[in-house]
């Protein structure tokens, strides 16, 4: 990866990590989701009129990822709502970077050199390094519907991630592609939501109406950066980078939501760094 791919998706973490945290400090996560996916589909829309369509090709894979994206949604909103959001935001990105590259490698045919994976290997370690302290710091059993849903979450992630790979590669436009890919995936749980809501849904968002709409532009930011990456650089040295959110996530989770941050996360967040300058030597 050149490092301007590299400068773009750190961007794209922290502002991953930024929108998450809007999510996140919402309490009603319908809520929550449905101004993030409204926002995300209005600045689509918008995007949508100044940018070209799509090549034919690439619609598949742009339905297949928006319902893997309407599943990551409900998954994550069902984490955050069952756990912290250091703990479950970790472990929800943490299991992507390794799953990205076995099925990049299987459906995508590329196979990382020597030292990606172990790039990828080290920064994979240091973001399991925070999830399994966040785990330890407990002190009790774990709480297992919380852990399904974090893992289902970053199951869909490396999913959505491997079909957007694929799709974006073959729309001839990266910013026709997120475009159209916010328009579909953010109608479906503000359609939810009102269906389910009705008449008091409007009186309901009022009040974090700008917090949620500047979280749906920020994940238009976020996810825009790494779809272009993806056209730049290997899907899985990019998804490895991308999960560096998780180091942003903690800090965020520990200025802004009271929990912890320590001396188990400095270290896995030295182990990012090297994972990422493995990655650079790669390139």
């Amino acid at each position: 990866m050149t490092p301007l791919v590299v400068a773009a998706v750190l961007v794209a973490a922290l502002t991953h990590a930024s929108w998450n945290a809007v999510a996140h400090g919402i309490k009603d996560q319908l809520l929550a989701f449905t101004l993030v996916g409204s926002g995300g589909a209005v600045c689509g829309a918008l995007l949508a009129c100044f940018v070209p369509l799509p090549d034919a090709e690439a619609w598949p894979a742009l339905l297949a990822s928006a319902v893997l994206h309407v599943v990551y949604q409900m998954l994550l909103m069902r984490s955050f709502h069952l756990g912290e959001f250091g703990q479950m935001y970790p472990i929800a990105r943490g299991t992507a970077p390794l799953v990205v590259t076995v099925l990049a490698a299987v459906f995508v045919h590329e196979m990382p050199d020597a030292w990606q994976l172990a790039g990828v290997l080290l920064a994979s370690t240091g973001l399991v390094g925070v999830a399994l302290w966040g785990l330890r710091g407990k002190g009790s059993a774990p709480d297992w519907p919380a852990l399904l849903a974090a893992v289902g979450t970053g199951l869909a992630i490396a999913s959505y991630t491997v079909v957007d790979g694929v799709g974006v590669r073959a729309s001839g436009t990266s910013l026709g592609y997120i475009a159209w890919l916010m328009i579909l995936e953010g109608l479906a749980i503000p359609a939810y939501a009102a269906f389910t809501r009705r008449g008091a849904l409007v009186a309901e968002l009022r009040p974090i109406a700008l917090r949620g709409l500047l979280g749906g532009a920020l994940s238009v930011v976020a996810y825009g950066l790494v779809l272009w990456a993806q056209t730049r650089a290997p899907l899985a040295p990019v998804a490895a980078l991308r999960e560096s959110s998780i180091i942003a996530g903690a800090a965020i989770g520990a200025l802004f939501f009271k929990e912890r941050f320590g001396w188990p996360r400095i270290g896995a967040s030295a182990l990012m760094v090297g994972g990422i300058a493995l990655m650079l030597h790669g390139s």
